[in-house]
């Protein structure tokens, strides 16, 4: 079984990558596969990277409070694209009221600061094939 690969991004203006670059790290010592796109990347870059690097999972992180937008528009994008079996998730800042509406529009899980890497690792792996 070929190893799970993670897109990782920062989606929007956030300059802040120290967050992202530490779950980068955890997920790869759990021997999944990790590509780390860099700062302020589009939502249209993001679907096109996860495409190209054939993505089981795009991790999206934001602090910058551009959550409402940025995450429904890849999952807007990989819709018109027909791609249906990549597990889409995020992070960062982002209240809980937020959370809900983040879902309904296809984000599989929202992880704040705080968060074990243990439990991103295993919601990764328990959720990556099964959509």
């Amino acid at each position: 079984m070929r190893k799970i690969r993670v897109l990782a991004a920062k989606p929007g203006l956030d300059g802040h990558d120290r967050g992202i670059k530490v779950i980068c790290a955890a997920l790869r010592d759990s021997g999944m596969e990790v590509i780390y796109t860099g700062l302020r990347q589009t939502p249209e870059q993001i679907v096109a990277a996860a495409i190209q690097e054939d993505a089981d999972v795009i991790a999206m992180s934001v602090l910058s409070g551009a959550h409402n937008y940025l995450f429904p528009k890849v999952m807007e994008l990989l819709k018109d694209k027909g791609i249906k079996d990549v597990l889409v998730m995020g992070g960062g800042i982002i209240p809980d009221e937020d959370v809900d509406p983040l879902k309904e529009a296809g984000i599989a899980a929202i992880f704040g600061p705080g968060t074990d890497t243990k439990d991103i690792i295993g919601f990764i792996q328990e959720n990556v094939r099964k959509q």
